[in-house]
């Protein structure tokens, strides 16, 4: 019997399940961020041309032209608007996923401590918000926030807290809980404690309980148990859950236009001005450009760290 040909043999392997289970994942990545990606940075070397943007190669007299602009990346590091509104993003960022991480990991690991017959509700309760359109959700603490109809507002001046968001610069005025930082962070919270809880949820749930024994065996108080033994078990769930809020938040473009004041001004609405209201689209790619790059090289480097300290 003849044997099949070495082209045959790789062509088989390039059509395995192992290599399809691989390269699904890989193909998605490509199609779906980094040719986008590519094409945003390609618009963001380029420069307006009328309504159209300019090309970055020409072709004449035999001879090839390359013209990259690099002004709105020096614009970018000259201009103090631009940096002063990275640096909120990743400040109104890093403060949400903070105060959902807080929130978020008693929460979950009371659902991953729960009867077995009641976690499914408690997984539908983090759920439901989804059921509501997020436009929605976000419009309708407008409402709740007012200090004079809203009940979320009533009840925070009945309890004096402006007496200690003013002095942390959270609100603008007492009773001013609207456009404000404060609205800002609320909105944001409740809008992404779910993808905080979830995974965490999902990393608690599978904790073998007999190293907490084995610990409170061994003299561990509960306190001691679960600094050295739950929280480092579930330090995948942490980041998963972090990357989950800090990374969204960061180019939020619909919350901080509802919920927030000029005081508070973000990313996603510098590139909603330069796209739309200023009709810069080479200067807006450079803003979202630099935005994920500020995202995927700590990213990429912390990823980097953690797979060598695992090989070690």
């Amino acid at each position: 019997m003849a044997r099949p040909s070495s082209a045959a043999t790789r062509l088989r392997s390039l059509f395995s399940g192992r290599t399809l289970l691989i390269g699904t994942p890989f193909l998605w990545l490509l199609v779906f961020f980094l040719l986008p990606f590519l094409i945003v940075l390609r618009i963001s070397l380029a420069e307006m041309d009328g309504a159209m943007v300019s090309d970055l190669f020409t072709y004449a007299n035999n001879e090839l032209f390359m013209k990259l602009k690099l002004q709105n990346y020096l614009t970018i590091l000259e201009d103090d608007l631009y940096l002063s509104t990275y640096a909120q993003s990743l400040k109104y960022a890093g403060i949400t996923t903070a105060v959902c991480l807080a929130i978020g990991y008693p929460f979950a690991y009371f659902m991953a401590r729960s009867p077995s017959t009641v976690q499914p509700l408690l997984l539908m309760g983090v759920m439901l918000p989804f059921w509501t359109s997020f436009l929605l959700r976000v419009y309708a603490w407008k409402g709740l926030l007012d200090a004079d109809t809203g009940w979320v507002g009533t009840f925070l001046n009945a309890i004096h807290a402006d007496a200690l968001l003013l002095p942390l610069g959270l609100i603008s005025a007492e009773g001013q809980y609207m456009y404000t930082p404060f609205s800002l962070i609320l909105g944001m919270v409740y809008t992404y404690l779910p993808f905080m809880i979830l995974p965490l949820y999902g990393t608690l749930s599978k904790l073998d309980l007999r190293l907490l024994e084995a610990a409170q065996d061994l003299g561990a108080t509960p306190w001691q148990a679960f600094w050295r033994i739950t929280v480092p078990l579930s330090k995948g769930g942490i980041i998963a859950g972090a990357m989950l809020v800090f990374i969204p938040c960061v180019g939020e473009y619909v919350i901080p236009e509802l919920l927030g004041g000029p005081e508070t001004l973000m990313i996603g609405r510098v590139l909603w001005d330069e796209f739309f209201s200023n009709n810069d689209w080479p200067m807006a790619s450079s803003v979202a450009v630099t935005m994920v790059l500020l995202i995927i090289v700590p990213l990429a480097i912390f990823n980097r760290n953690q797979a060598q300290e695992a090989r070690k």
